[in-house]
């Protein structure tokens, strides 16, 4: 577990430290490419008109996006000006004798889709293949003028009106922002959580080495709130999608470089052109957070750090991580810069879930790849699930067999 960097000066050299790295393995992406293009020219020499054709083919591929889509069937259950609950249980599946499943995803700018990424790629499906058949999900919906002042409290009561539709109880899986959502409604209302999974979730803000953790630990000391209030004036009074991704391209710019690069050096493989497309779709395409959620969560989560310190009260109520006593299972990624696994993990000694009933894992990956990558999918959220189901019902196992597909020997997309 790496130390935390203390004050606005440990931040600083942390930032320094974490740049200068970025920049050196940008220089040896593109060091990299500028090699296998040139290699590439030698062995397979093209007129300049077809190399024109390919380069026009790369540059409107990076520029034509599609809106991300849904790719399980499913039915809205609940709608409110900021969010849908989406109802995933198939027809055949309604009657099933198991606790339902709510699945929170991330919210950093980046539609709800990520957990649905493609056919052979879903959070969800591992989930239903898993046995947890009864399944639901929020998606955030973009921020706009009218949900500008969306608060915490919205959020979630949300929450505690799907999971009363679902039945009244329910098994609980938080995606990043999702999961301190999901681990603070945990607190504030333990009885309706039959077990809580939390992956790559911010718990202690300031555990670890976070490149986000320290900007924003250097920015509030220096300036206070008042650098992130001006975003939210510039946009409208809602967190522009825009800069958050920005921001996620600046903590990683090596993986954009290569990202666009590869494309170039595979821009006549249909195959990978089509993952990048998938995956550029979802990133690429932003929605605005609202300005006041926004706000609450730089003072008192990111900035306060009250939620691990035990501070955060909430319309009076202190939501106390000890009141959590169900069966918690946490998933961190080896090599998640966004969230370190020591953010997370810290959960388990915050909770009042005995030890015996506390499962930890680590994937090999990064940050999104917790969420939508294929490995994790297959090798991690699979068992974890299976887990969660022998608490969640009796009688035989349904058929798991297919729920993540490999899609092949394509080269894998750089993601952040």
């Amino acid at each position: 577990m790496t130390a935390p960097t203390t004050g606005v000066g440990g931040a600083l050299r942390h930032l320094a430290a974490y740049n200068a790295a970025a920049a050196t393995r940008t220089t040896v992406e593109l060091t990299r490419s500028a090699g296998h293009l040139w290699l590439d020219a030698v062995t397979r020499p093209r007129s300049p008109l077809k190399n024109a054709a390919r380069g026009a083919l790369w540059w409107s591929t990076m520029l034509d996006r599609r809106e991300p889509r849904w790719h399980r069937a499913n039915t809205i259950a609940l709608t409110t000006p900021f969010a849908y609950l989406r109802d995933f249980t198939a027809p055949t599946d309604v009657d099933h004798d198991v606790v339902p499943t709510l699945v929170l995803p991330p919210q950093a700018g980046h539609s709800s889709h990520v957990i649905d990424f493609s056919p052979r790629q879903s959070q969800l499906a591992v989930l239903a293949a898993s046995g947890l058949t009864k399944l639901y999900a929020l998606e955030w919906r973009p921020a706009t003028t009218a949900t500008r002042d969306v608060t915490i409290t919205d959020y979630l009561d949300l929450i505690d009106r799907s999971i009363r539709r679902m039945g009244g109880r329910a098994n609980l899986v938080g995606d990043c922002q999702g999961g301190w959502l999901a681990a603070i409604y945990a607190a504030l209302y333990p009885e309706r959580v039959h077990t809580l999974t939390l992956a790559g979730a911010p718990i202690d803000f300031h555990a670890g080495e976070s490149v986000i953790a320290s900007s924003t630990r250097a920015m509030t000391g220096a300036l206070g709130l008042a650098p992130y209030k001006a975003l939210v004036k510039v946009g409208g009074g809602n967190m522009p999608g825009r800069a958050v991704l920005a921001n996620f391209i600046a903590i990683q710019p090596q993986s954009e470089v290569s990202r666009q690069l590869q494309l170039l050096e595979n821009i006549d493989d249909e195959a990978h052109v089509e993952r990048y497309r998938v995956f550029e779709d979802w990133f690429k395409h932003t929605q605005d957070i609202p300005g006041a959620f926004y706000l609450w969560l730089v003072e008192h989560l990111f900035h306060g750090n009250e939620l691990i310190s035990g501070d955060l009260v909430i319309d009076g109520r202190r939501a106390d991580l000890a009141n959590i006593t169900c069966p918690l299972f946490l998933l961190a990624g080896s090599a998640d810069h966004i969230t370190p696994p020591a953010q997370l993990f810290a959960a388990a000694d915050a909770v009042g879930t005995p030890e015996a009933q506390i499962t930890r894992r680590t994937a090999q990956g990064g940050h999104l790849g917790l969420f939508m990558g294929r490995d994790a999918l297959r090798d991690d959220w699979r068992p974890l699930m299976e887990a969660v189901y022998e608490l969640s019902a009796s009688g035989a196992h349904p058929e798991r067999a297919g729920a993540v597909a490999d899609p092949g020997d394509t080269p894998r997309i750089p993601a952040p």
